[in-house]
């Protein structure tokens, strides 16, 4: 934990972090940005499963894990044995938040459910992060964010038409579990600083996911058909992509009338804007494929830089496709 007394909208509040790998450390990395107080409770024998991500590392330790638990102190304990689970209570006392994201039924086999710890500490704001949540028919799965990313439909509309299914080249349901989670745990604290009692938050990877599909969602119910995946372009407006400019890609986004009238002038093309194939935004999403042609055919004649200086000094939203390392 960096040096100095912490601050931020969270300074004061203890949290013990029980989680390992991503979405439970996400958590704990939001709320100690936060100036919260978070201690890591790692397990014995072994630790977080992240230490054993360890390639790359730094200074002998997986980069992987630093990045997940940067600005947290750290125990570890044997919560099979009495001693460790003692030890763990005793700290349940004196805590405002306990994150964990053990399978469902694990914390009470251990002794340690959240009417267990509530007893202890009634104003403990409790946080659970599951596979799929802590009822229903997948609730006793284990869930990793492939899993999940696949089990909510995400994967079907990832990636080119035509191909197989794809993940996000980030852990989405992972890192948005953990979003939801420590925004539970904030809500919580609220409703605790209104009454003096803590609540219990339930999220999962599962519902992580599917919450990251509400345009194909809406897609889907106002239909009844299943969206499929369609590259960088958006599903409901166009043109919105990535183009292929002379030295790499470049995103454009035309996600309105007037940006798509700015965009075939940039391009030397006013006539595109009466043309019937492009119109509207329904003609355009209709002839999608003819309109990224036309427009690839132009803009491989200069490089992304060129192009995006063109493109801000009209006013259209557009950026470099950059490399992380860019």
């Amino acid at each position: 934990m960096s040096g100095g007394a912490a601050t931020g909208p969270l300074a004061g509040v203890r949290v013990l972090e029980l989680t390992q790998i991503m979405a439970g450390p996400a958590c704990g990395i939001m709320l100690a940005d936060l100036g919260a107080d978070v201690i890591k409770v790692e397990k014995l024998p072994g630790g977080d499963d992240a230490r054993g991500y360890r390639e790359p590392r730094v200074n002998g330790v997986s980069a992987p894990f630093l990045m997940m638990n940067r600005n947290k102190r750290g125990i570890a304990l044997d919560l099979k044995r009495p001693e460790g689970r003692a030890i763990l209570l005793r700290m349940v006392r004196t805590a405002d938040v306990l994150v964990e994201n053990f399978r469902r039924d694990t914390m009470a086999k251990l002794g340690l459910s959240y009417e267990v710890l509530a007893a202890e500490n009634d104003a403990l704001v409790y946080c659970a992060l599951t596979g799929f949540g802590r009822d229903g028919p997948e609730a006793d799965k284990g869930g990793f964010d492939l899993v999940a990313q696949g089990f909510a439909g995400l994967m079907a509309i990832t990636g080119e038409p035509g191909q197989p299914p794809v993940k996000t080249g980030n852990p989405v349901s992972d890192i948005n579990a953990g979003i939801l989670a420590a925004l539970g745990v904030v809500a919580a604290y609220a409703h605790r600083l209104k009454t003096g009692r803590g609540q219990l938050v339930d999220t999962s990877l599962f519902e992580a996911a599917l919450q990251q599909t509400y345009w194909h969602a809406a897609s889907f119910f106002a239909t009844g058909r299943s969206p499929a995946p369609t590259g960088s372009a958006h599903l409901l407006t166009a043109p919105y992509q990535a183009f292929h400019a002379s030295d790499g890609y470049v995103n454009i986004g035309g996600a309105n009338q007037a940006n798509w009238e700015r965009i075939a002038d940039v391009l030397g093309h006013p006539e595109w804007r009466a043309d019937p194939r492009f119109a509207t935004n329904t003609a355009r999403m209709a002839h999608r494929e003819e309109l990224a042609a036309l427009m690839n055919g132009v803009l491989g004649g200069m490089t992304r830089a060129e192009w995006i200086a063109a493109l801000d000094a009209a006013g259209v939203p557009a950026g470099p496709v950059h490399s992380l390392g860019e």
